[in-house]
């Protein structure tokens, strides 16, 4: 994962240093974008949905993978074990399938309570399985 995001990192970059001052501006905002550990995990992907389109906009299109790797680095270290269940043993990602996962997972621990650590690797092996 950390090779693939450094290519992405570098093409995002190149566009960074090439465009107009409004993709400058949107794309700047997309390099200081992470999630707070306090944050709503479905509040932090809405957020994160609401800057792609506003790289739409300004005609930067960030291919699915890549949209898929961005929203798994932004999460904080607290959710390292979901990153490596869902990378675990898989050629390709697809933001639909990544996004749906963590919302189930969100989903199970609010309906849940889960607060310890165990108790959420349960939730994401459950939501995988599905």
């Amino acid at each position: 994962m950390e090779k693939t995001s450094s290519a992405l990192w570098k093409r995002l970059e190149i566009l960074y240093a090439t465009k107009s001052l409004a993709n400058r501006l949107v794309l700047k905002c997309l390099f200081t974008f992470c999630m707070n550990e306090c944050e709503l995990l479905r509040d932090h992907i809405s957020q994160f949905i609401t800057l792609l389109n506003d790289l739409k906009n300004v005609e930067v299109n960030i291919d699915d993978e890549d949209q898929t790797m961005l929203l798994l680095c932004f999460l904080p270290s607290s959710y390292n074990y979901i990153k490596e269940a869902l990378i675990y043993g898989r050629e390709k990602l697809s933001f639909k399938n990544v996004k749906g996962h963590l919302l189930s997972k969100d989903k199970l621990d609010n309906d849940f309570g889960s607060d310890s650590k165990v108790d959420r690797q349960a939730s994401i092996l459950v939501a995988s399985k599905k």
